[in-house]
């Protein structure tokens, strides 16, 4: 008998907590799911959108953003590339709180006006998605540096003679740090992407514990 009253009442307390923990879930959004670490901190910027206008990292506080290199006279990964971000813009279109930032890697040829004028070939709203220019250092720099999207050591190199190509795309949380890099032309990591920024949406603005970068230059 007393075997049976101590079963169940550890049959009570495993279905409380159980109950307890369906709860949180429900109540605390990524509660109880895998969290996705910081792997950097975008760091200060200031460049110029399509329309002009000097946009700095202080215009993405709260937003979660996507980021991504380009160059306007790429006919290699480019155009694929912004097709998959156009559609971002469009399955995001009614979250006001996200955003997609698309520089160049060819500021010398990527003028406001080029940027303007290849912004509007592919119907992008400008107050959600930005072209960005400006010195082709600072571009750099913080591709490397600040997104992760290739390797901080090539910043040795001599500008004049570095050109930065890439397919990888920057996933960024609300509170500036970049969370994830994908692949932007393979389906799979897009289709994940997707789901990464909806988590992203619904978390609140904090400061996770920073994880190991590829290329092992993340502050921690």
């Amino acid at each position: 008998m007393k075997k049976n009253k101590i079963a169940l009442l550890l049959g009570f307390f495993v279905l409380l907590f159980a109950g307890f923990y369906f709860f949180l879930t429900r109540m605390i959004p990524g509660f109880g799911g895998p969290q996705l670490p910081v792997i950097s901190q975008v760091p200060h910027f200031a460049f110029s959108n399509q329309d002009g206008k000097l946009i700095t990292e202080k215009d993405l506080d709260g937003k979660v953003y996507v980021a991504e290199y380009f160059f306007t006279t790429c006919r290699g990964i480019c155009p694929k590339l912004n097709t998959n971000m156009r559609k971002l813009a469009e399955d995001y279109s009614k979250e006001p709180d996200f955003r997609l930032l698309s520089y160049t890697v060819d500021p010398e040829t990527d003028s406001v006006a080029r940027m303007k004028h290849y912004s509007d070939s592919l119907g992008a709203d400008p107050s959600r998605w930005w072209f960005l220019t400006g010195r082709k250092d600072s571009l750099y720099h913080l591709a490397r540096n600040g997104y992760l999207l290739d390797d901080p050591k090539n910043n040795a190199l001599n500008i004049d003679e570095q050109f930065l190509h890439t397919q990888f795309i920057a996933l960024v949380d609300k509170g500036g740090r970049v969370r994830k890099i994908y692949d932007g032309l393979k389906k799979d990591e897009l289709d994940e992407l997707e789901k990464d920024i909806s988590t992203l949406l619904k978390e609140k603005a904090s400061a996770p514990r920073f994880a190991n970068s590829l290329f092992n230059n993340n502050p921690g």
